[in-house]
């Protein structure tokens, strides 16, 4: 079955370290996206009935109840297996916790990042690890026990043993799923620019090096390991039954579809796109609509899960020139139809894509 994205584009504030088309945007645009965003959804002729709903952000836990009942109520298939809400540490409130759960929210994304409060406000965010640890519990209390954490290895000023250090609280706050990125600066963003510019403001120059990034990833697998929590998908680790039903939907090109500025829909043919701006989107929405290389994107999609893929005959004799390349360097493995990516490969799993992109 097919999932529904929502797009809620607004923060408090802007992390340094992000490049999505989210921001601080007046309260007047927010009132009229929020409208904008029902109408969409009940103007939306659904050939199926949704089982995962997933809205990212942004920070759509700033959303009051009415307004978030208002767009759970234009997507059909409530209850759904699995509804995400991500939410910032210090957002949630026992009210919305609890209106959360009664219209379906069974799930919760916390976009942490760190437990330790330098690097907390190297991002531009106001939490603590007593705030994150309040608000699961409470979740809990609301009957939410299934959540996510979102960790970022390579933060500014971050170490060894400051990675260590988030990595006790996951095992202390017993979470069923945690997400692990490893930085990537972007030009776009207020810390990508300052690298450019060699400011100091925001910590650039206090980032990790790549070696000491991947270093740190790698502790948080065999760490995340050793408690229960396995790695099915690169950034993704979950105990068993905790993975993310409407993510893994991504990987496997399943179809969803999205709503909001700069939301994506993929209907197992065709992707298409919202446009990116809030202030565009309320103003005329629109999508732009490509089609989909599915041959391509089994790969370099697929690949991301530690289960692997599975290629036809076809496709084994296409790529069998860099598969065979990759296997010898120890960056794929072959077990019977199944191709994945080795522990190494993950590491280098960009250029690993790369190969089955057309030029």
């Amino acid at each position: 079955m097919a999932g529904v994205y929502i797009s809620f584009p607004f923060c408090a504030q802007k992390c340094t370290y992000c490049n999505f088309a989210s921001g601080v945007f007046p309260r007047s645009l927010q009132d009229e996206y929020e409208r904008a965003l029902v109408a969409e959804i009940r103007a939306h002729s659904f050939e199926w009935t949704p089982e995962t709903v997933f809205l990212g952000g942004g920070t759509p836990s700033s959303l009051e109840p009415d307004a978030l009942v208002a767009i759970l109520n234009a997507v059909p298939g409530h209850p759904w297996r699995e509804a995400t809400l991500e939410a910032s540490p210090g957002t949630i409130s026992a009210e919305k916790a609890i209106a959360w759960r009664t219209r379906g929210i069974n799930r919760v994304s916390l976009g942490v990042q760190s437990f330790v409060s330098a690097e907390i406000a190297a991002t531009g965010r106001k939490h603590t690890a007593e705030t994150v640890a309040s608000d699961i519990e409470v979740l809990r209390q609301a009957g939410i026990t299934n959540y996510n954490i979102d960790l970022i290895a390579g933060l500014a000023g971050q170490t060894s043993q400051s990675w260590r250090e988030s990595l006790d609280w996951i095992e202390r706050l017993g979470a069923p799923h945690v997400s692990v990125y490893m930085l990537e600066i972007d030009d776009d963003s207020r810390l990508g620019r300052e690298k450019l510019l060699g400011g100091v403001r925001y910590g650039a120059g206090a980032i990790p090096s790549d070696t000491g990034i991947a270093d740190m990833y790698e502790f948080a697998v065999e760490r995340l390991g050793r408690i229960g929590i396995r790695r099915y998908e690169i950034s993704n680790f979950a105990r068993p039954g905790f993975e993310s039903i409407h993510n893994l939907k991504y990987w496997r090109l399943e179809p969803y579809v999205g709503f909001g500025s700069d939301a994506h829909s993929f209907d197992g043919k065709l992707r298409s796109e919202n446009v990116e701006s809030p202030a565009e989107y309320v103003a005329a929405p629109r999508k732009e609509i490509i089609a989909a290389n599915l041959a391509e994107e089994k790969f370099f999609v697929g690949l991301r899960l530690m289960d692997g893929i599975h290629p036809t005959p076809e496709e084994w004799r296409q790529f069998e020139i860099p598969i065979r390349r990759f296997v010898n360097a120890g960056l794929l493995e072959t077990s019977d139809d199944t191709l994945r990516l080795t522990s190494r490969g993950v590491l280098f799993s960009n250029e690993v894509f790369q190969e089955f992109l057309a030029e």
